[in-house]
């Protein structure tokens, strides 16, 4: 979470007129001149900009925070305890709402669909896009942000850097084999997207969604095999973000095999930040 001192007032009023919400850095048309008279020392009147630091000052309790891990890491587990204990913050999983916009024929979902259709990644910006107007939604709303997903190489953290500031990152790191294992049991409701497991989170009725009765299916890249490739896939293009967003001094990494042992940990060091 951003700190507003009176040694950056002038960047924090600069922000202000061009960023759509406290932690989000979603520039807009603001004039030369504007921008000019917010960041320099042509500032008349004091009064107004303590008033104005007041103001953003009030509104620094959004929050955009990123959960990073390996595929099968336990994201989405961590994910709902940090929505409930922590309220205001709204969880987007980029994989379910990109398949959401597929399902619903959206333009963005017939955009994706037509790269997934011809076996291609769905491009950066589409998925910055999507990633944009949840924010832009989710702080109108006066809500912060978990980002569960995104960004998953170099590449798009640089590019969601240019349009967001991330506040914090939750970075889970579990042993292979434990993730394999747990990923052979996970079945889910392909309509929904409910995820099943059949070690600690099993449907009532075998083979069946709790709330429809459809059945479950297992995803191909939840297949053991697949998920060692995509594991293998991680280490090589998505662990070098734990080193990036360290840099920024943002981030921290929790060890473990089980939720509810790590969970604690990463509880006390959000409780901790989003207090500043």
């Amino acid at each position: 979470m951003i700190r507003l001192t009176a040694v950056n007032w002038n960047k924090a009023l600069f922000s202000k007129a061009t960023r759509t919400t406290s932690s989000t850095r979603m520039y807009l048309s603001t004039s030369t001149s504007s921008r000019r008279n917010l960041h320099g020392t042509s500032v008349a009147n004091n009064a107004s900009l303590a008033d104005n630091y007041m103001d953003m000052e009030a509104e620094e309790s959004n929050c955009f925070m990123l959960i990073l891990g390996k595929p099968g890491g336990g994201k989405g587990t961590i994910s709902k305890k940090i929505l409930t204990d922590f309220s205001t913050f709204t969880h987007f999983s980029t994989g379910d709402m990109l398949r959401q916009h597929v399902r619903e024929k959206t333009e963005i979902g017939l955009e994706a669909k037509k790269h997934m259709d011809e076996g291609n990644l769905v491009p950066d910006k589409l998925i910055i896009s999507l990633v944009l107007a949840e924010a832009e939604k989710e702080s109108e709303s006066g809500n912060s942000l978990l980002l569960d997903g995104f960004p998953r190489t170099m590449e798009q953290a640089k590019a969601l850097g240019e349009r967001i500031d991330v506040d914090l990152v939750v970075d889970l790191n579990v042993p292979n084999d434990t993730i394999i294992e747990r990923i052979a049991d996970r079945w889910i409701h392909p309509a929904s997207g409910r995820v099943y497991n059949y070690s600690y989170n099993p449907p009532k009725v075998h083979g069946k969604d709790n709330e429809t009765g459809e059945d479950l299916v297992q995803r191909d890249d939840d297949k053991p095999n697949t998920v060692r490739r995509r594991l293998e896939a991680y280490e090589d293009v998505t662990a070098p973000l734990v080193k990036y967003y360290e840099g920024q001094g943002v981030l921290k990494t929790f060890s473990g095999t089980e939720s509810d042992v790590i969970y604690p940990e990463v509880y006390s060091w959000l409780d901790d930040n989003l207090q500043q």
